[in-house]
């Protein structure tokens, strides 16, 4: 037992440390094919930084964890909207862009609804079960391929917030065989870390009489968001709000489109109704989000809206413990 918690924790460091460094190593592959580093930016780098919650969400999908599966992405989602916006625009007062407000929040609020849709078959089909199915998962990287060209179509006119998501100033290139390295060590973090996470997580929920899909929507979706939560203190320190809120409007897109898409396509996931709240949640929370930017200081979220939106999500984690 004291093993499987000390690989838990051993895992989060994997997990987050092998995305860097495959994020690094790919990075420097495509920086030797001449390709910009805006296009490395808004592929390789975004995909890096939703690698721990599309690793975990494969792993416990396989195993038939799927409370840990969606509880992740679902609780990954929250977090980034209500802790990490919150505590980045108590740092310092965010500006965000009108594409941002226009499209891109509207956009993760479209992709939440449609999962919905599709994972609720018994309330919407009459089927005897839930489940996110393959077809369902292919029909969400469709989406996911729509939105890649509609991001690579306005970047040209470079006006789209996400071109920083997570960007790093520079882009080191290595030697051929640093780069082999580093991205052989990235996938082997990112695989043993994601295995002694959804191990760790069971084991968690099986000792304290959880469930699951509690573990996921709080433990394991905090600690897969530290990245994107560190990425969007320091931008906003830095007075880079279009880099913070991008990172985490990015990230809630990639979460339910390509990390749930790949995921259900890979391995069917099975739904529990229970979690029906906390997409509702995170319907209302984007909506709310949506609210507080339009209220008072236009497409500016200030102090006093952060502290609103990490009071929510004390409130949100305290229900969820009283749930169990």
């Amino acid at each position: 037992m004291w093993l499987t918690l000390l690989l838990f924790l051993i895992g989060f460091f994997l997990l987050i440390k092998g995305a860097d460094i495959l994020v690094e190593g790919s990075s420097s592959i495509a920086k030797k094919l001449k390709i910009s580093d805006l296009v490395i930016g808004l592929t390789i780098v975004a995909f890096g930084t939703s690698a721990p919650e599309l690793i975990i969400s494969v792993i416990a999908a396989i195993k038939g964890s799927t409370g840990i599966s969606l509880g992740n992405v679902i609780g990954s989602n929250i977090s980034n909207t209500l802790l990490i916006l919150g505590v980045a625009a108590i740092v310092t007062p965010l500006t965000l862009k009108k594409n941002t407000v226009n499209k891109e929040i509207p956009f993760s609020l479209l992709a939440v609804v449609a999962v919905a849709i599709m994972i609720n078959d018994y309330a919407m089909d009459g089927y005897t079960s839930n489940a996110l199915t393959r077809s369902d998962g292919l029909v969400l990287m469709l989406f996911f391929a729509i939105f890649m060209y509609y991001t690579f179509g306005i970047s040209k006119q470079k006006t789209n917030v996400l071109e920083n998501i997570s960007q790093k100033d520079d882009i080191k290139v290595y030697s051929a065989w640093q780069t082999l390295l580093m991205v052989v060590l990235g996938l082997a973090g990112l695989y043993f870390g994601g295995q002694w996470i959804v191990n760790g997580a069971k084991e968690i929920a099986f000792m304290f009489g959880l469930s699951e899909a509690l573990v996921g929507l709080t433990i394991v979706a905090i600690g897969t968001s530290l990245p994107e939560l560190a990425a969007s203190v320091v931008a906003a320190r830095k007075g880079r709000a279009d880099m913070a809120i991008g990172n985490v409007v990015g990230s809630n897109i990639f979460n339910f489109i390509w990390v749930l898409g790949l995921s259900s396509a890979i391995s069917p996931i099975n739904f529990d109704t229970a979690l029906n709240f906390d997409i509702l949640t995170l319907v209302g929370i984007t909506v709310i989000l949506l609210m507080l930017i339009y209220v008072g200081k236009k497409n500016i979220l200030d102090k006093y809206e952060g502290i609103a939106l990490l009071s929510l999500y004390v409130m949100y984690i305290s229900y969820l413990i009283y749930r169990g």
